[in-house]
This record gives C-alpha cells, sequence and structure tokens, in this order.
C-alpha cells in the first residue's frame, strides 16, 4: 500500500487515479462478482420466463447454430456427449475473464466499464430473442442482469477509490486514512453480493423446478397403452453374452444422446399438441397426447444412428419403441406420397426448441414403421430422448428423422426448404447403409469375437451362415449379432463382416494369410 500512502503525501487536491495492484486484483475480483449476480438474476428471471432464455444458453445456442460442421465433428469426436458441458464451461470461462477485465477497467474508468457491461446484457439479449423459438420476453433476463451487474459494480469498485480530499498542508501530519481505499467495507459489500447471488440463484433452481413440476408429472403418472401390434419377444440367445458385445436391447441410460439443446425441454403432455400442415394437406390436422394413445399403437424394435458415428463408435442404439404409425397420421390429412403423385416430398419436422428435421414423405409412407413414438424400452420416453413425442424413422440418419419434442409438421418441397442441418452443407437424404462393427475383436485364445450388425431399410432380417451361432428373425432395420460356435484357433479362421448376402448364401471367411491386426478392419 506504498503507493497509496504516496498519494496521501501529494499537495493539492488531485489524487493519483492509477491503481496499485492490490487494488487491481480487488477490481478484477469485483468485475467477477459483479458478473456472478449477472447471471444468477438472469437465471432467476429466465425461470419466469423461460429457462432456455438464460443468457449462457442463449449465448451457446447461438454458437452451436453458428458452429462449422467440421468443427462440430471435432467437439462430438472429442467430447462426445459431454460436448455441450465443454461448450458451457468455454462460455463460463471467457464470461469470467471478460469480467474481470471489466472490473480492472471500471477502477479507471467507470462509467467505460459500465458500458461494457450493457454491452454483455445487449449480446445475451439479442441472442435469446433472436433464437428460431425466441420472444421478445427472451430479452429479459440478460437485460436485468446487465442492469444487476452495472449496479454491484459500481457498489465494489466504489469501495477501492479512496475519497478526494486535500492534502495536509506542508509539515503537517496526516492523522487521516487520506488515499485508502475502504477494505472493510469491500469485504461487508463482496461478501453480500455473493451471498445474495447464491440465493438468487438457487431461487432461481428452485422456481424452475416448479413451473416443470407438470411435465415430470405427466410422464410420472403417463401409463403407456398396451399396443394393437406388438414386437416378438427377443429371441432366446439373441443376447450372445460375451463380454465386451453389445446387447440387443440398448438401455435407456445408456443410449446415446446427439442434439443442439443446451436445456433439455420438458414439455407437459397434458398440453402438447402437434399440427399437421402445409403442401399436399387436405385436412389440417391438429391432435393431442391422449388423442395418441387412443389410435391405433404398435410396438417395434428398431435402430438408431447418427451420421457422425465412426466405426466402433457409440452413437447407435437398439430400442423397443412405442407408438403410431406417421403414415397413418398423413393419410387421415389426405397427404399422397410422392409416388402416388402427391405435391410435397419433404416432410419439416419442427422441435420445441426450435429444430428443423427434413424427411422424405415417401420414406415415411413407404410401409417402413415410420412413428411418432411415445414409449422406448417399457417407460414412457425419457426428456433427453424426446418426451412426450418424438419421431422415429428406420433406415434413416438420426439428422433427418429422429426429432425429439416435436411440436409441428409441416409438409414441403426439398426445393422450398432446407432443414437446420441441410443448411450446415450435409445432404438432404441419408439412408443408413448396412453396417457392421466387430465389438470384440482378438489376436488369439481364447476370448471370442463377435460383432453387431444392423441393416438400413430394407434389410435383411436373419443372419445365419455356417459357424454362426444366429439365425433368429430381428426385423428390417434392427441391429443383431453373431459370434463363430467355437474358439478361435490362430492362423486357422478368420472372421470378418460385410454386406448382406443373397438368402441361403453362407457368408464365407478365409485363413487370414498374415498376422491378423490389432482392430480388424470392418467392411
Amino acid at each position: 500500500m506504498s503507493e497509496d500512502r504516496d498519494d496521501s503525501q501529494r499537495t493539492g487536491a488531485t489524487w493519483s487515479r492509477r491503481p496499485g495492484w492490490a487494488r487491481a486484483a480487488l477490481a478484477a475480483l469485483s468485475g467477477l462478482i459483479a458478473g456472478f449476480c449477472a447471471l444468477a438474476v438472469a437465471e432467476l428471471v429466465a425461470a419466469v420466463v423461460r429457462p432456455e432464455a438464460g443468457p449462457v444458453t442463449a449465448v451457446g445456442g447461438a454458437v452451436i447454430d453458428r458452429t462449422p460442421p467440421a468443427v462440430r465433428d471435432f467437439a462430438v469426436r472429442n467430447f462426445g456427449t459431454a460436448d455441450k458441458l465443454v461448450l458451457q464451461l468455454g462460455i463460463l470461462i471467457l464470461l469470467a475473464l471478460f469480467a474481470m477485465t471489466v472490473g480492472v477497467l471500471a477502477l479507471r474508468h467507470r462509467r467505460l466499464g459500465s458500458a461494457a457491461v450493457l454491452v454483455f446484457g445487449l449480446v445475451g439479449a439479442v441472442a435469446a430473442a433472436g433464437r428460431p423459438e425466441g420472444a421478445p420476453a427472451d430479452a429479459l433476463p440478460s437485460v436485468v442482469g446487465a442492469a444487476v451487474a452495472v449496479g454491484v459494480l459500481y457498489l465494489l469498485v466504489g469501495r477501492l477509490t479512496p475519497a478526494l480530499r486535500p492534502s495536509p498542508a506542508a509539515g503537517e501530519r496526516d492523522t487521516e486514512t487520506n488515499g485508502i481505499f475502504d477494505r472493510r467495507g469491500f469485504v461487508v459489500a463482496a461478501t453480500a453480493a455473493t451471498v445474495a447471488s447464491v440465493g438468487a440463484g438457487l431461487l432461481g433452481r428452485r422456481l424452475t423446478s416448479f413451473v416443470q413440476a407438470g411435465a415430470s408429472a405427466s410422464r410420472h403418472d403417463l401409463v403407456l397403452p398396451v399396443p394393437h401390434s406388438a414386437a416378438p419377444a427377443v429371441p432366446a440367445g439373441a443376447d450372445l453374452r460375451v463380454r465386451g458385445l453389445s446387447s440387443f436391447i440398448t438401455p435407456n441410460e445408456d443410449f446415446y444422446r446427439v442434439d443442439t439443446a443446451l436445456v433439455v425441454p420438458r414439455v407437459d403432455a397434458g398440453t402438447w399438441q402437434l399440427e399437421i400442415h402445409g403442401k399436399g394437406v387436405a385436412r389440417p390436422v391438429t391432435v393431442g397426447f391422449h388423442d395418441l394413445l387412443r389410435r391405433q399403437v404398435i410396438e417395434r424394435d428398431i435402430t438408431l444412428t447418427c451420421v457422425s458415428n465412426e466405426v466402433g463408435g457409440p452413437y447407435i442404439g437398439n430400442a423397443r419403441w412405442l407408438g403410431v404409425r406417421l403414415a397413418d397420421l398423413l393419410r387421415d390429412a389426405g397427404v399422397r406420397p410422392p409416388s402416388k403423385g402427391g405435391p410435397a416430398d419433404q416432410i419439416v419436422a419442427r422441435s420445441v426448441d426450435g429444430m428443423t428435421i427434413g424427411t422424405p414423405v415417401e420414406a415415411v409412407m413407404d410401409g417402413r414403421d415410420a412413428m411418432l413414438a411415445f414409449g422406448m424400452n417399457g417407460e414412457p420416453l425419457p426428456f433427453e430422448h424426446g418426451f412426450p413425442v418424438r419421431m422415429v424413422v428406420p433406415g434413416l440418419y438420426g439428422y433427418v428423422s429422429a426429432c425429439k419434442w416435436i411440436k409441428d409438421i409441416e409438409l414441403t418441397t426439398f426445393d422450398a426448404y432446407d432443414a437446420y442441418w441441410v443448411r450446415r452443407s450435409w445432404a438432404q437424404e441419408a439412408p443408413v447403409k448396412t453396417e457392421s462393427r466387430i465389438d470384440t475383436p482378438v489376436r488369439s485364445p481364447p476370448r471370442r469375437p463377435a460383432s453387431c450388425r444392423w441393416p438400413g431399410w430394407p434389410g435383411p432380417s436373419t443372419a445365419a451362415s455356417p459357424g454362426l451361432r444366429s439365425g433368429w428373425t430381428v426385423g428390417s432395420g434392427t441391429r443383431h449379432g453373431w459370434l463363430p460356435r467355437t474358439p478361435r484357433t490362430p492362423g486357422a479362421s478368420g472372421c470378418g463382416s460385410g454386406p448382406p448376402h443373397p438368402a441361403g448364401t453362407p457368408l464365407r471367411f478365409a485363413p487370414p494369410t498374415e498376422p491378423a491386426p490389432p482392430r480388424p478392419a470392418i467392411a
């Protein structure tokens, strides 16, 4: 504090405004506390307006919307399902650095620091109101948060600025604390602001839970109907009980999740509605959740996979879905597929969070069990997987079929509208090709190699050949597995996988001509 004491010895009424290291550090802390207050209050207001309107979520959504495909692929490949958490942590770190910089700036120029805070609030407000599902009221959390931050910053930085009093006359001893900032006042103000922020954050969480209680109750109280057309029982031996081999049915908690939602939407099934309209719709349809439950309900085992899934990747899962055929709803609306003269060739499905998914009309109405699903593996859809209703279309990658939290279906053409991922240079139509994955590659006994294979649509429903323990019918568009009947002998047998063979044609495995690689190639 020598610099402060030096200031106090200067003559005249002008004080040095150059901060010392201590005050600069406390100014940075002041900015950090002000930013924390802003976020806490903004989240509290967002709990009343809409949880997705919070500044971190809104800015994060804007970043996702503007992320190049290559960067997105990198994030999915390296961070997996934690990509959203990494993004939010990155935003918080940048906000913390920005807030500390603003605090130091405000110590020198308080108005300039306040202006920087208001710019931060403006960015959050524009991001929130500019989201596809945004509204003018969504700007309110960021605006209120910025206003609170300005007030807190003024309060704390004011405690770091010495009062401007004339210096003592020459020869007089300075017994006052001229030039010394109010340490006690700063500690009290900083503590009070921090405690108030924590309280606001906790209150916001409780309020959000209260607002979303209806959605949670609607899922908890839902009794799934008995399907009119049930899926066959999983055949004995479908799960081969090989360590490392994926199970036939993927448990809900292990099912992959790839979407852009930073906050998982929680929709009350009692208020949910779906509208079907657009080109070629003779009779626009609006259905509620309980309307779906009263229709012909089907149950099917269907495999979903993400186009970003690499060989051996985790973004694939097989579940037993419960729902209604989407084709039946489209026929009720008077929709005809292009093959029968219909004018629309694309279904644009819209989610409550603004996502748009474009699906070929022909693929939905060609006889496959494309459905609006509300059940998954014997229970209501988890919120993370689209409760109350989502689309499931066998044989198509998720980005052109798997709209979660669906609320609207518009019939149009591919020439007239590009859905979310198509605008980011992805293909309009993306059928899944027959693929396979060797889950337990080995170079020598005693471990047994095993793999799973999943066809697109239409695809084989059996996998049978000499030497394979398989042969059950599982339905097109579904994943199944195989393994050799006998343990592998080094140099005497090989294993592999490939495209489907004509019925009755065995899959042949030639002895290897060279040592097997650590991870067998997959055709």
